[in-house]
């Protein structure tokens, strides 16, 4: 194989090696900065002024309960793995 052809080539096995890396964690048990919200504090008016409109409030909902995730479990957005046929 020529010099110049194994200079083409290595721009090509750069690129696939960088792609691969080590292992993917695939665990969600760090804690994201929006598991960390609290709800704040309503708008206090003085009682010489008029409150807020509250249609124009915008209101949460409770998230439903679930029961904990096993720790060390997949995270929910990935899909779900597929098997065909056993």
């Amino acid at each position: 194989m020529s010099w110049a052809r194994l200079l083409a080539l290595l721009p090509l096995v750069l690129a696939i090696m960088a792609c691969g890396g080590g292992p993917i964690d695939l665990t969600c048990d760090e804690v994201r900065m929006y598991q960390l919200a609290q709800a704040g504090k309503r708008i206090e008016v003085p009682d010489d002024l008029d409150g807020p409109s509250p249609l124009r409030e915008l209101p949460l909902p409770e998230a439903s309960p679930r029961p904990p995730r096993p720790e060390g479990s997949p995270c929910l957005d990935l899909p779900p793995s597929v098997t065909i046929g056993e």
